[in-house]
């Protein structure tokens, strides 16, 4: 099903991430001429080279480390634990290179042709590569990722500091860190290189940690950050970073006070910007959201009817999955333009591959509130369940809301063990409307993890009026 042949592709996809590999395999299919441009110096994207896939096998072998470290708490003797790591990382390593030769396979599959180059628009139809050739095509689908954030404070640059980029390629551990920063990048850092023995102290702008979660989930995890040794402080505001004597500094506000701390190395994790820089986006009349954001509407169509955009360049949220619903969402989009989809945030999920992890899906308490929804909301700790005694993983709870007149499920969070796994009960939940009811009706087996949903949801269902 070609469209009109005075351009030379049918849709154009720059960017092999993937929200961009899932745009092009879908116009694919659909009998569209496609193209993806990359013009990365690797192929894969965020997720499979820096991001998701990396930072949690780094994560889990932090894991294992510590639960070795305490394995008296279940009677069994482990002599010293020591690592190497070399090791770690050649494993990481060796990890992400399957996953990114896979999808390297997968772009050079010839389902679509594949241009390594970067590409910048001339027009709304025209793009030039950096290799000298121009290309048109009749729609586009910017799906460029995004790149750490100019840091906080200009000193930064002269003083030297660690990404989430960087810090992938470590060859050794530094003694002490900084790590600038509460989201989850810098939560997640900060746990693996604690735990792997670096003296960590924290600095964090709001008063709690995870600012996009409600504050019971944060305060969880101040609490086992600081009973693990990482020194926080929360409500800051930085002042001046510098290097000297061998060790970097960096001087802040906390409490009324001016106070300076030193480490070996800084850990800048205050965020990621949409990687747009070198579209020439004005050439094609794109209009930019807040804080340089590809601005879309619901159905990932920039303010150029034509060009669609999808993952972290647009956002709002950089997720894997999200972007990935993006891009499958403008493709069909593109196929399909007398019926349109918008993607729907209802079921968003977010996870922080912290330990004990944080997991939430639909509407916390304070976005409740923000909107003005009525809402009714129980919880259940993990320190009071079975599996989780059994486990010694008593840190956390889990927590429903629910309509009070029709019982439906809103949202759910969870803080505890597996939680990234546990929420997408509620996630499935949610997907089909249940009530707290219907929920707490549900055979679960004992003991298991998740039957702790079971006691929010009778306690909810009790309340329900309608």
């Amino acid at each position: 099903m070609s469209l009109a042949n005075q351009f030379d592709f049918d849709v154009a996809v720059i960017g092999g991430g993937s929200a961009g590999y899932a745009a092009a395999s879908a116009t694919a299919r659909g009998g569209l001429r496609t193209v993806v441009i990359e013009g990365g110096p690797e192929v894969g994207g965020l997720c499979i080279l820096r991001g998701c896939m990396p930072t949690k096998a780094l994560l889990y072998a932090a894991e294992v480390k510590h639960l070795a470290e305490h394995a008296a708490t279940w009677g069994l003797q482990v002599p010293e634990v020591r690592f190497d790591f070399a090791q770690v990382m050649a494993r990481k390593n060796a990890m992400i290179a399957d996953f990114a030769g896979y999808r390297r396979q997968q772009l050079e599959s010839g389902r679509f042709h594949f241009i390594r180059a970067n590409a910048s628009f001339v027009d709304p139809h025209t793009v030039k590569l950096d290799n000298g050739r121009r290309l048109t095509s009749a729609h586009f689908v910017l799906s460029t990722g995004s790149a750490v954030s100019t840091p906080p404070l200009p000193q930064l640059d002269a003083a030297g500091y660690l990404t989430s980029d960087t810090a992938m390629t470590l060859e050794r551990l530094p003694k002490s860190l900084i790590v600038l920063g509460g989201g989850a990048v810098a939560v997640e850092f900060a746990q693996f290189f604690a735990r792997f023995g670096v003296r960590v102290t924290l600095l964090q702008r709001s008063e709690h940690l995870l600012r996009d979660f409600d504050p019971d989930a944060a305060q969880v995890i101040e609490t086992v950050f600081r009973r693990e040794g990482v020194e926080l402080f929360t409500g800051t505001r930085l002042l001046e970073a510098r290097a000297e004597g061998g060790l970097k500094h960096i001087t802040f506000e906390h409490a009324g006070r001016t106070r300076t701390v030193s480490a070996e190395e800084i850990f800048h994790g205050l965020g990621r910007s949409p990687n747009t820089a070198g579209l020439n986006l004005p050439a094609a009349g794109i209009a930019l959201a807040a804080r340089g954001r590809i601005e879309t509407d619901a159905q990932m169509q920039t303010s150029a009817p034509h060009i669609f955009a999808a993952g972290d360049c647009t956002g709002p949220h950089e997720i894997v999955h999200i972007a990935i619903q993006q891009g499958e969402t403008a493709a069909h989009n593109i196929l399909h333009p007398q019926t349109p989809r918008r993607v729907d945030y209802r079921l968003l999920i977010s996870v922080v591959f912290t330990d004990p992890q944080v997991a939430c899906v639909g509407l916390s308490e304070a976005q409740a509130r923000a909107q003005g929804r009525d809402f009714i909301v129980a919880g259940y700790p993990f320190n009071d369940h079975g599996k989780s005694l059994l486990m010694e993983a008593k840190d956390g709870f889990v927590k429903l809301l629910a309509d009070p007149r029709s019982g439906e499920i809103l949202g759910g969070a969870c803080v505890g063990p597996g939680g990234g796994e546990l929420v997408h009960e509620i996630v499935t939940a949610m997907c089909k409307r249940m009530t707290v009811g219907e929920l707490a009706a549900m055979p679960h087996y004992h003991p298991t993890l998740a039957e702790i949903w079971t006691y929010p949801a009778e306690e909810l269902a009790a309340q329900v009026t309608g």
